[in-house]
């Protein structure tokens, strides 16, 4: 079993001895999709799929809370960015700027990539070591931009 979804478990076990419920939904929420993922692909998720998991949870739940703030329903808002907070609380922290800006430019280097037609082989390389840790579309205008 994969470290995060053990401290996951944890946390559920501390959310009901809490009395937490809106934590602790979120919490379940988050197993039941590891679950999904594991009996509908026959796998045991590791350490980087769990952080796609999140990361791909993470960004519903922000565009959804952008949606709900544009249709002036601020309470549903609300729900979705306390549900991003408990999610954020398991990523590994957010990478600076400058890392950021660091595996590109190591990335660009590492595939010979020199315009934007070779962004898919940077990308391959950028993903895995930013997942969970930075915006993905932040990453791919970074590449873009200097790639151009």
């Amino acid at each position: 079993m994969s470290e995060i979804k053990k401290t996951i478990t944890a946390a559920v076990k501390d959310a009901m001895r809490a009395k937490d419920k809106p934590r602790l939904g979120v919490l379940r929420m988050v197993q039941a999709e590891f679950k999904r993922i594991e009996v509908d692909e026959r796998i045991e998720l590791d350490d980087a799929r769990v952080l796609a998991v999140l990361d791909k949870m993470l960004k519903q739940r922000k565009d959804s809370a952008t949606q709900f703030r544009e249709a002036e329903r601020p309470e549903l808002a609300e729900q979705e960015e306390m549900e991003s907070a408990v999610i954020q609380e398991f990523l590994p922290a957010a990478l600076s700027e400058a890392e950021l800006e660091q595996i590109v430019s190591d990335a660009i280097t590492e595939t010979g990539a020199e315009s934007a037609r070779d962004m898919g082989k940077v990308m391959a390389i950028v993903k895995p070591q930013v997942q969970g840790r930075g915006d993905m579309g932040a990453v791919s205008q970074l590449v873009k931009a200097k790639l151009a």
